[in-house]
């Protein structure tokens, strides 16, 4: 089942996937440098963190719900000794929030022991589980990536890399996956790279993460990233790399530029504050506003804001302070929750809305909700006007390779024209950057990502889309 969560979770942003963090480090401290490494990638995943070592003869795993520093508390890492590990922090894109699903995992098969960390969504999991329940296999998650663990199992009679290779054949989706033996580390990214994976290097040994930001936290160089269909080894014998099935053309997830990336991290070649940047110019080039002053939806916003004002001339104004204490909204547990989460998470600053007009940049809507709310706000702060900029284009499909997007009906854009979705948020103006000017800022590698939840086309066959209900604001 794809977007098993909580039913209480109205996701008003879409929901980071995950995020993970290898390291073969012989000689350092594996698993504090893991902790830190899933620490700065926090921002992939808050619902549950884990961490397994390897020594040579045996996998140790620690692991449980809540944040990285929630999990490994006290003395709970003394017993991860080793010299090779992998991290996972996760949000659930495929299986339910519960102790069992959460990563990495560690299993037994007739040639010792593998721990396996996966960042992605597989779309013909359904049809994996049926064939290999079919022929004995047991599952005691509901997560897909038990799925991977029981092909690799499977198909591991020579090499864990053809293992890997024959996975590519059967798998569909997106999958960047760190993968341990009680000796060795590897690294694999799906053929058409839907998710981020890269290479560093520390000290005599290397690391491996979801973004560059991760090493840079753990003092780690950067080599390069991940390819499409790439297999990795990390031995004594330094790093091998093996070809597998490769894709027509990359589909990277543009979305990790929009917002889930953090702004210090490079990947596939683009910096993410930098596009953000852009983004935001490309916007007031495509709808300028008379206005008096730039103001972002912090933190995501921020870039993209500062670029509409270098752009247009108008002042950047921060109008919008972020709570740093509490969690992103989606996580709270009830309606009422989240409704009084928008104001605990954001205050509006009176000083500098009072009698403006205000061009407000955020970065996506989904379903509309909490830009109503903020809109709100800053109408009560005494704003005049308040035109709503979106660094991104409409979001009218739902995404099956990662990210928890809501189902179409609940998608506002996919329900409303642009005019009546401005009238229910209640803004002076709404105006979203075009797609062909969000490409544009990839120029000559336009045609290497993924943007299937801004026009609907998908890289792979997803699963058909749920039937759509009636959308409301309320």
């Amino acid at each position: 089942m794809f977007n098993e969560v909580s039913p209480f979770v109205l996701p008003d942003k879409p929901v980071e996937e995950c995020g993970v963090f290898g390291i073969y480090g012989p000689g350092l401290d594996v698993a504090r440098l893991t902790y830190y490494g899933l620490y700065a990638l926090q921002h992939r995943g808050q619902e549950s963190a884990g961490i397994a070592v390897a020594d040579g003869r045996h996998v140790e795993l620690k692991k449980g719900m809540g944040l990285v520093p929630e999990v490994f508390t006290g003395h709970s890492m003394d017993r991860l000794t080793g010299h090779v590990a992998i991290g996972h922090v996760r949000y659930s894109t495929t299986g339910a929030s519960q102790p069992l699903n959460a990563q990495p995992l560690v299993f037994r098969y007739a040639k010792g022991m593998l721990g396996l960390a996966h960042n992605g969504n597989l779309t013909n999991v359904t049809e994996l589980k049926s064939m290999l329940a079919s022929t004995g296999s047991v599952f005691q998650s509901s997560t897909d990536s038990e799925v991977l663990v029981n092909l690799i199992a499977r198909y591991n009679a020579n090499s864990l890399e053809e293992a890997l290779m024959k996975c590519m054949i059967d798998v569909k989706g997106a999958y960047s996956l760190l993968i341990i033996t009680e000796q060795n580390l590897y690294a694999a990214r799906d053929p058409h790279g839907f998710r981020p994976l890269c290479l560093g290097r520390l000290a005599d040994g290397y690391v491996v993460a979801s973004e560059s930001c991760a090493l840079t936290t753990v003092g780690a160089t950067f080599i390069r990233d991940v390819e499409p269909g790439e297999i990795i080894r990390i031995d004594q014998n330094g790093i091998t790399s093996t070809q597998g099935i490769k894709g027509p053309s990359p589909a990277h997830c543009i979305f990790e530029y929009i917002y889930f990336a953090r702004p210090d991290s490079t990947m596939d070649g683009f910096n993410v504050n930098r596009v953000r940047r852009e983004m935001g110019r490309q916007l007031a080039r495509e709808y300028p506003v008379d206005a008096d002053i730039v103001i972002p939806v912090p933190d995501s916003g921020i870039a993209a804001a500062r670029g509409y004002a270098e752009e247009s001339g108008i002042p950047f104004e921060e109008g919008l302070m972020k709570n740093r204490y509490i969690g992103r909204t989606f996580i709270q547990p009830t309606q009422q929750m989240r409704e009084i989460g928008v104001r605990l998470k954001l205050s509006p600053i009176r000083e500098v809305l009072n009698g403006k007009r205000v061009v407000l940049v955020d970065d996506s809507i989904v379903r509309g909700t909490t830009s109503q709310k903020i809109v709100a706000m800053l109408r009560e702060a005494g704003a005049r006007e308040v035109h709503l900029c979106i660094s991104s284009p409409p979001v009218i499909r739902s995404c099956y390779f990662g990210i928890d997007t809501s189902d179409e009906h609940e998608l506002i854009a996919a329900q409303q024209p642009l005019e009546e979705i401005r009238r229910m948020i209640n803004a002076d103006g709404l105006h979203y950057l075009s797609l062909e000017g969000l490409l544009g800022l990839f120029n000559p590698r336009s045609d290497h990502f993924c943007t299937a939840c801004f026009d609907g086309r998908y890289p792979v066959e997803v699963p058909k889309p749920k039937e759509s209900g009636k959308f409301s604001l309320e």
